[in-house]
């Protein structure tokens, strides 16, 4: 919207531009037309009376069509050339338009008068051109207005295209590729800039990524080194208390080193053909026995070992966090999980899943990992996963799988 809005701006400013310019110059030429054509018919009929006064001196007689005392006179003439003056005048009257001159000669007026409506048509004619003239500038700035708007918008789109290509995690993508580099423009400045920061951006993730691999493979060793000795362990309570915290760390890791595979977004899916309510259902009743499953059978194509790690981590989800009844339902590619529990927290619901964080503490405790593995590996399938809270109370977990093969390789995005 914003970019529609920016060309219709940029075309509707060019376009007020030339129209004031036009208007202004056309006002320019019409004074200054009108002036020298009021000029150069004062000048003639001056030079006219002067004749007339010459020949009225030595013949006593008003020629060229003068008059001595004329009764049509006007009055502010007459007492201008009082004193011996000589003048001329433009009077308008009855829609007829007259150029006088006048000059005062033995206590008498000599006149003489001339039409000025010629001068009034070429003045109607220059204002006709004047506007049609204005009006092919107007159109002419407006189109071309129209043509720059267009082009600094498609510049500006292409940008903004690139730009959530590389937020969706597209590191190949860059921002001044798409827009090219001529014009040098403050759109290209602008392109370098956010490349930069992309290019930063992605030098700090990938240093977080192997970090993040680093740290899990390091433990991975001593982790395994705990299990094997809690196993030696005699017996009895403290035993089982070592050995459930051993393996929830040991989940842990496993689930940071899953992590840092998806965030290097070379994860592809291996697709099988499976009926998709078969498959959830026998999940469901390892993990979950009691959630009710429900739906109709479809035959999807999909990654088995991916799908069932989503529905894993949101049926441990729906447990951990909510309160039953949990439901699962199927309905064409769509795979839906719902509980009955204090519903998922506003910033989730908002930012979406982030590592290491679970939302509300009425949600209860967690590392906040198994959302953001079911979103990244859903990424991987090509698919979409959606959080939402229903209406009668409840958090709800929404997979949708991808029609066909149509598969996307993506990666986790940081959070």
């Amino acid at each position: 919207m914003f970019l529609a809005t920016l060309r219709w701006r940029l075309s509707a400013v060019i376009a007020v531009v030339s129209a004031l310019v036009a208007i202004a110059l056309s006002i320019l030429v019409h004074t200054e037309f009108e002036r020298s054509q009021l000029a150069d018919a004062r000048h003639l009929q001056d030079e006219r009376i002067q004749l007339v006064l010459r020949e009225y001196g030595m013949t006593g007689t008003a020629t060229l069509g003068a008059d001595l005392d004329s009764p049509e006179l006007p009055r502010d003439l007459r007492e201008a050339v009082r004193g011996g003056h000589r003048a001329t005048y433009l009077h308008r009257e009855g829609g007829q338009a007259w150029i006088w001159a006048a000059a005062e000669t033995d206590g008498r007026v000599l006149s003489i008068r001339g039409s000025y409506a010629d001068k009034d048509d070429a003045l109607d004619q220059l204002d006709q051109v004047l506007l049609i003239g204005s009006a092919a500038v107007v159109v002419l700035g407006t189109l071309l207005g129209v043509v720059l708007g267009a082009r600094l918008s498609r510049r500006l789109r292409l940008a903004a295209a690139a730009a959530r290509q590389v937020a969706d995690g597209d590191t190949e993508v860059r921002v001044r590729d798409a827009i090219g580099t001529r014009p040098a423009d403050e759109t290209a400045e602008l392109a370098q800039a956010v490349d930069a920061m992309a290019d930063a951006l992605q030098e700090r993730l990938a240093a977080e990524q192997r970090v993040t691999a680093d740290i899990a493979h390091e433990l991975r060793t001593p982790v395994t080194g705990l299990v094997t000795a809690a196993e030696l362990l005699p017996p009895g309570r403290p035993a089982e208390m070592v050995r459930d915290r051993i393996k929830a760390l040991r989940g842990l890791v496993e689930d940071v080193l899953e992590v840092a595979r998806l965030d290097t977004a070379a994860e592809r899916a291996e697709l099988t053909e499976l009926d998709l309510l078969t498959f959830v259902r026998r999940r469901v009743t390892a993990v979950i026995p009691e959630a009710e499953v429900s739906g109709e059978s479809e035959t999807v194509l999909t990654d088995p070992r991916r799908l069932e790690r989503i529905l894993v981590n949101l049926l441990h989800n729906a447990r951990r966090h909510g309160r039953p009844p949990i439901e699962v339902t199927v309905a064409g590619r769509t795979l839906r999980v719902r509980d009955h529990g204090p519903g998922f927290a506003p910033d989730l619901l908002r930012d979406g899943p982030s590592r290491f964080r679970t939302g509300a503490s009425d949600r209860g405790s967690g590392h906040g990992l198994g959302l953001t593995i079911a979103l990244a590996q859903t990424k991987v399938l090509g698919g979409t996963l959606t959080l939402t809270n229903a209406e009668d109370g409840g958090a709800q977990a929404t997979l949708e799988l991808p029609a066909g093969s149509a598969l996307d390789g993506g990666g986790l995005p940081a959070g």
